[in-house]
């Protein structure tokens, strides 16, 4: 099923006007009601569209999230059934702090086109690469280095990896200082993360670590477009995950998914700054008006694009 076009527009004001509703909360310290303001916004808005939307991706299941909860049916009722994966507010914690790198994130496809990916961590890795084994999750740290930069004809030293800054990824960070690989770490926001591939401009050349499974989910929707790499696998810390992983339908624990695994047909994607980062600009304000940019794509039309959105105060 491909998306009809109109989406991207009525998808970037979503994501705008839940961009814009943070703004009382920036740098306030209340990472709770920031979240909480995203969300109740964003679920306003989407009940406007004519479609039967389906959360697949949200803020949990429906004993923990009132809203926006995995499941919930939201739009007019018309129009076609659509898979929905939403992260109203992508780093809480800078958006508290009035830190860089604040988002607010949809993604859409056709119905069953998006994984419906548990509220778990997931192990991932992604490049502008092909998909022809040049990287891997099941490959070491060195291989996957070498192998990258011969295929981009640099020296392992020319690389930069960006990854989470968390003790859990310690073994691999002190492997990459080994190879003298160059190492961006970001403290939060896994999905622009692994978007930052996508562009020369980024300067990254390879994501991986440990992160939200559902963010790789929204990372893959875009990478998608992008023709890039992507795998994820899911880790299960418990068996209470386990179980719930089985319920939604997972039946091999350990498999390692492919980008085509996860998307599996047209997507819309489109990220929304708060604050300024380095995959989008944050919100500005010019003649009583807030200005916006997003970061759009859409596979079956090829575009990947910024678009500015200027939403009037009121």
């Amino acid at each position: 099923m491909s998306l009809d076009e109109k989406y991207i527009n009525q998808f970037a004001k979503i994501t705008s006007k839940a961009a814009i509703s943070t703004i009382p909360y920036l740098g306030k310290k209340d990472k709770k009601a920031a979240d909480k303001a995203a969300v109740d916004n964003m679920r306003s808005e989407l009940n406007k569209i004519n479609m039967k939307g389906k959360i697949v991706i949200g803020e949990g299941e429906l004993d923990k999230a009132p809203m926006l909860y995995i499941g919930e049916k939201l739009g007019s009722g018309k129009g076609p059934d659509l898979d929905i994966a939403v992260d109203p507010l992508e780093g809480t914690n800078f958006a508290a702090n009035n830190l860089p790198g604040a988002l607010s994130v949809i993604a859409i496809a056709g119905k069953n086109d998006l994984f419906n990916a548990p509220e778990t961590y997931m192990n991932k890795i992604s490049a502008a690469v092909p998909s022809d084994n040049i990287i891997d999750l099941d490959y070491t740290v060195k291989k996957n280095i070498f192998n990258l930069a011969e295929y981009k004809n640099k020296k392992p030293e020319d690389l930069t990896v960006c990854i989470l800054d968390r003790p859990r990824h310690d073994e691999i960070i002190k492997e990459l200082k080994k190879l003298n690989v160059k190492v961006k770490l970001i403290t939060d926001g896994d999905v622009s993360g692994a978007l930052l591939v996508t562009e020369k401009k980024h300067s990254v050349d390879l994501f991986m670590g440990i992160g939200g499974g559902p963010e790789g989910v929204l990372a893959a929707s875009a990478l998608d477009s992008y023709n890039c790499f992507f795998q994820g696998r899911f880790i299960f810390e418990n068996e209470s995950d386990k179980s719930r992983a089985k319920r939604m339908g997972i039946k091999d624990l350990d498999k390692k998914y492919n980008l085509n695994e996860i998307v599996t047909g047209d997507s819309i994607f489109c990220a929304t700054g708060i604050t300024s980062g380095d995959l989008v600009s944050g919100i500005k304000v010019n003649n009583k008006e807030f200005l916006t940019e997003t970061l759009i794509t859409h596979k079956s039309t090829d575009i990947k694009k910024k678009i500015i959105t200027k939403i009037k105060i009121s």
